[in-house]
């Protein structure tokens, strides 16, 4: 009969806990995007505020065991981006090590939630997908969300990943505020938009007001 140390058996055991730690921990990883991209990249972007939470199963997976969602009861205040309904449900995985997306469900915080459109008034977020607090965001991002982002969704918005950068197509705007501020919700994350102009190129445009057709017109950034 083969015997083992406790010490071992219990280092072992600890090593394991450990390693499935750290795989859970690195299993939701999403690539830093400017709010524009994110809004042209989702199904549905809406304002609303969440009433409600419950865990629900969503089917099985391949080996027959059920498969659990968070599913958050919202009220909707504006559709942004979308189908022709108010999306009354917004699902999520259980746990944040497979992007799941915790929110405030008591109904007192509104957010502006962006994801992908499922049937019947409702989507699915994941923690790659663009979701704030309405409150913290920027006066020109709120009114971009109206028009402007959508003028922009056919450009391209490039990260920076060292200097110098520099764009490789007229329809690209350099996005640089985690190069330069080293962070996410920088000065062009916060006031910025890459609009389309007639030309076929696309520029930076700052201000809360739509472009003008001065800016849409002019030949050089």
């Amino acid at each position: 009969m083969l015997t083992f140390p406790v010490n071992g058996v219990l280092c072992t055991l600890a090593l394991l806990v450990l390693w499935r730690a750290e795989e859970l921990a690195g299993a939701c990883s999403c690539a830093p995007v400017h709010p524009q991209q994110a809004f042209c990249n989702a199904d549905v972007v809406i304002r609303a505020k969440v009433v409600g939470e419950k865990e629900v199963d969503s089917g099985n997976d391949i080996y027959g065991n059920p498969i659990k969602r968070i599913q958050y009861e919202v009220k909707q205040i504006k559709m942004f981006k979308g189908p022709n309904q108010d999306i009354e449900a917004v699902f999520t995985a259980p746990v944040s090590a497979v992007c799941g997306v915790t929110l405030d469900a008591t109904g007192k915080k509104g957010y502006l939630i962006s994801g992908k459109a499922e049937a019947g008034g409702q989507m699915h977020v994941t923690l790659c997908d663009y979701i704030m607090l309405w409150d913290s965001l920027s006066t020109t991002q709120k009114k971009s969300l109206s028009q402007r982002y959508q003028m922009g969704c056919e450009c391209k918005i490039v990260r920076c990943p060292s200097l110098p950068c520099e764009i490789s197509a007229p329809e690209e705007c350099l996005w640089t505020d985690l190069m330069i501020e080293k962070q996410v919700h920088g000065r062009q994350a916060n006031h910025y938009a890459c609009v389309k102009r007639a030309d076929g190129s696309c520029s930076w445009y700052r201000g809360v007001a739509l472009p003008k057709k001065e800016f849409l017109d002019a030949e050089d950034p």
